[in-house]
């Protein structure tokens, strides 16, 4: 059986028929609407046997195909065409009418117009016969057990009445009239328990075990359609539902079990058949026991020429006489089309229909064709006169095939990835290629590219094509942001390509790319060499020389390359903020020592952090010699250390006094508290040359001349308040009576004294001294404040006494619940004296227990008249420890 490339059944006429050919299967759909199946051509022995016979019949089974002819043969061919050999059989004069197989396909039974019906073992021929009629034979149908070594040899045959035939005893064959006078029996088809069977006037079934009809179904359609012309179909969908297709109607009736009546016979089955609602059927045929309503019946606009389930679904052959005619057709010689449709209660949904161009179906009629199929496969073959034709499910392969022929690339490959492992025919990469020549052929090269990665992978050759493929097309600059670039890399000289065209025409993205790319993926002095000719080409394409950009893109190579000094030279050329973290990631402490104001001057606070982070790389001495030109810079410096650690620089805080008095004014003081290390006379000459008192006060008190600082604050400064805390904090009587003496013609110096003087001197003194009748503003109110600070630290004395006596019997309290406490005396241990046991089982001896808890008998003490422990010579009231009391008894 060939396989073509696409799906259509490619017609060919008589004239044609001779000629060798790559004859293609092709089917018309819907537009838009995938196929629920697929075509091929059986061809082989079969297509030279219908060349000069034509076919009138078959019969399918999984192991073989059985053909009959109109020449009266039956061909037993294999599934691809080729006849089997020794099974061909010549028992007819004319036209096969019928084919019956049982189910384990041993036997074939065919009837023919020359009255004969024959049956053929295909393996054994013990049981073959031939039977001879008075008249033709339609429609045979052979028990479905037939081959069973128990069975009757069941057969049943269709004429102007339907015989049953078995084997009897001694082997004599059976005959009984199952059914006559309603015409010739023109189909016949055997289930399990049930015999289906269609005259002129319907369809019967008949339930072989209970041996009677169940129902009979009437024929409904248009009487002027003739019988011979639209034929009835039979199908069995499963042991209990029978499909039928006559004319333009189609019904489903399912054969069901009845509740049992009282007087039924418990071995027969009671069954009735449900037909749908709207049935016409004979109440005679079902007796009492009978109802039955349409499960569904389907008017349809087309002729039925066979019928098979698809699940849930059914599959069948339309003969259809109107509608548009294609170009090939005309009234009347329509092609056949194979229609899946979904049954509903009194219509039908369908789902696809195909046109099938069947080969000479311009002079066929519907009754030419037949439709057979293999429901545990999911195969339907189609039968024509001259022609044979496949039907199988499409699997996800041709699911796929579909999906790229419709362009929906996209849902092909998400299904193809989906449904991988279950693929015969198709891979992801080639899925995914034929999706990429998609796009790139409809110029769509930006998602071409994003779908590089996920179609691509790690296929290093397939991603070197593509990108050899976008250069052509001159979209370098979309391919790249997809390259792989981490475990699977491509050739280097693919990369640099890439570099070289954004070098010509994008430096800002040749930038990027140079910054975002590992340096290993391409030659670094290849690249070094393209951007220095780059820089050189100026001044022919008006590029700047000194491109900021390709400067910076150039220090960035030759870091990658090792070649620091010369990627640092050019970030301090252009003041890159970048070079603090090359200076970090390749230690080029040592080549910064003589670039340090040049660092300052790009960026003072990072200089400064990074100067001070590494002074164990960069010396203190080495910095401050660099800045001896550059004093705010110094001061930066030296200021920053002196923050981290005071002790670092401290030969250079002589210096730092001059850089905070010329460049950091407020924060001169502070440095001065917090050092020990400047020489005060020199911080004190710088301070007088600038007339800085607050600080030449703070170095006088340090140096110890209180008395000229005091003078400085008083004259200077003339604040009563800063000379009263300077007082306060040197807590010397003299420099208090200077104050005072010096405030004695001061009125607001006076009264400043006498608001702050009452905790630290005696305010007797300063009011005798205070000049009659002299004005001094808030008098009054300043001497309230001393009786009242005069009348708190009385209160706070006697609050201070109450507080130590309330301890004091606090303490003897506690003094006391410790030492009444008892002590635990054991057995095991020994007097501290005489060493005996303490406690003894003779007698109870008297028992003294100190509060070192050395123990003693009473005795023993006595003997040596000891009041103290012997041990520890701690006394009753010692340390050490106390006499119980009361001595202790027993244990």
């Amino acid at each position: 059986m060939d396989k073509p490339e696409d799906e259509d059944v490619e017609d060919t006429s008589e004239e044609e028929e001779g000629e060798e050919e790559d004859e293609e299967e092709d089917s018309e759909s819907s537009e838009g609407e995938e196929p629920k199946l697929k075509y091929e051509r059986i061809r082989n022995t079969l297509e030279r046997i219908l060349n000069k016979d034509a076919a009138s019949c078959m019969a399918v089974h999984t192991k073989f195909l059985a053909i009959g002819t109109h020449w009266g043969a039956v061909h037993v061919i294999d599934h691809q065409g080729n006849t089997i050999e020794g099974k061909e059989f010549n028992k007819h004069t004319t036209t096969v009418n019928q084919i019956s197989l049982d189910r384990n396909g041993d036997y074939i039974a065919s009837c023919s117009d020359d009255g004969r019906v024959a049956i053929t073992g295909l393996y054994e021929n013990e049981h073959d016969q031939v039977q001879n009629f008075d008249c033709p034979v339609k429609a045979v149908a052979l028990e479905p057990r037939f081959s069973r070594p128990n069975s009757s040899r069941q057969f049943v045959t269709g004429s102007q009445v339907l015989q049953m035939h078995e084997k009897s005893f001694f082997g004599r064959n059976k005959s009984t009239i199952l059914h006559q006078g309603e015409g010739p029996i023109r189909s016949i088809k055997w289930t399990s328990a049930f015999i289906a069977w269609s005259n002129d006037l319907g369809v019967k079934i008949y339930d072989v075990i209970a041996k009677r009809r169940i129902t009979f179904i009437k024929r409904d359609h248009d009487e002027n359609l003739r019988t011979e012309l639209y034929r009835c179909n039979l199908c069995w969908k499963d042991k209990s539902t029978l499909l039928v297709g006559w004319a333009d109607r189609i019904k489903v009736c399912v054969v069901k079990e009845r509740e049992r009546r009282p007087g039924d016979s418990k071995d027969i089955p009671n069954r009735f058949v449900e037909i749908g609602k709207g049935s016409d059927c004979n109440g005679s045929e079902a007796e009492s026991f009978i109802s039955s309503s349409w499960l569904s019946m389907l008017k349809t606009d087309f002729y039925v020429c066979g019928l098979a389930p698809l699940g849930e679904d059914l599959i069948v052959l339309a003969y259809v006489t109107e509608g548009p005619i294609q170009e090939d057709e005309g009234e009347g010689s329509r092609r056949p089309q194979l229609k899946v449709i979904t049954p509903d209660t009194d219509d039908y949904v369908c789902v696809s229909s195909e046109a099938l161009s069947i080969r000479g179906f311009q002079e066929y009629r519907a009754s030419d064709y037949h439709l057979e199929y293999l429901a545990e496969d999911g195969v339907f073959y189609i039968v024509s006169p001259k022609d044979v034709v496949v039907a199988r499910q499409r699997d996800k392969d041709d699911h796929i095939d579909w999906l790229i022929e419709s362009e929906k690339y996209e849902e092909a490959l998400a299904e193809t990835k989906a449904n991988e492992k279950v693929l015969q025919r198709h891979k992801v990469q080639e899925v995914g290629r034929a999706y990429l020549n998609h796009l790139i052929e409809e110029e769509q090269f930006e998602r071409a590219a994003c779908m590089c990665e996920p179609i691509l992978g790690k296929n290093a050759k397939l991603w070197e094509v593509e990108v050899y493929r976008f250069a052509k097309l001159g979209k370098l600059n979309v391919i790249s942001p997809h390259v792989p670039r981490g475990d699977t890399r491509l050739g280097k000289a693919l990369y640099e390509m890439i570099l070289n065209d954004y070098l010509q025409k994008d430096i800002e993205g040749f930038h990027q790319l140079i910054k975002e790319w590992p340096a290993d993926l391409y030659d670094l002095m290849t690249i070094v060499n393209a951007v220095q000719e780059r820089l050189q080409r100026w001044p022919q394409d008006q590029i700047d020389p000194d491109n900021r950009r390709l400067m910076q893109t150039l220090g960035d190579l030759y870091s990658y390359d090792g070649r620091y000094d010369k990627a640092l030279a050019i970030y301090l050329k252009l003041g890159h903020k970048d070079i603090f973290q090359l200076i970090y990631r390749h230690d080029l402490f040592t080549s910064i020592q003589d670039k340090i104001a040049l660092l300052m001057e790009f960026d003072n606070d990072q200089a400064v952090k990074m100067l001070i982070e590494n002074s164990d790389k960069i010396p203190v001495k080495k910095v401050v010699h660099q800045l001896q030109g550059h004093q705010k810079f110094q001061h930066n410096y030296l200021d920053a250390l002196f923050q981290k650690n005071p002790h670092l620089g401290q030969e250079y805080h002589a210096l730092q006094v001059k850089l905070y008095a010329e460049h950091d004014r407020k924060n001169l003081l502070m440095f001065l508290k917090n050092s020990n290390y400047y020489p005060l006379q020199v911080a004190l000459d710088e301070c007088e040359q600038r007339h800085l008192i607050p600080e030449m006060v703070f170095l006088l008190g340090r140096m110890g001349n209180t008395k000229q600082a005091l003078r400085l604050i008083m004259e200077d400064l003339d604040d009563v308040d800063k000379a009263i805390d300077f007082a306060k904090e040197h807590d010397d009587t003299e420099l208090w009576d200077d104050l005072i003496a010096y405030s004695m013609d001061k009125p607001m110096f006076i009264r400043g004294l006498l608001n702050n003087i009452g905790t630290h001197v005696d305010p007797i003194r300063l009011i005798n001294r205070i000049k009659e009748r002299m004005e001094i503003p808030g008098l009054r109110d300043s001497l309230v404040k001393i009786l009242q600070d005069y009348n708190l630290q009385i209160s706070l004395r006697e609050g201070c006494k109450k507080i130590l006596v309330s301890d004091c019997f606090s303490l003897m309290e506690r003094l006391n619940r410790i030492q009444k406490k008892g002590i635990r005396v054991e057995e095991r241990q020994h007097c501290d004296s005489c060493h005996e046991p303490i406690l003894s089982r003779e007698f109870q001896p008297t028992v003294i227990v100190f509060h070192c808890h050395h123990v003693f008998h009473e005795e023993c003490l006595i003997a040596v008249n000891m009041e103290h422990c012997m041990i520890c010579h701690s006394k009753t009231k010692g340390p050490g420890g106390t006499f119980t009391g009361s001595p202790a008894f027993g244990r």
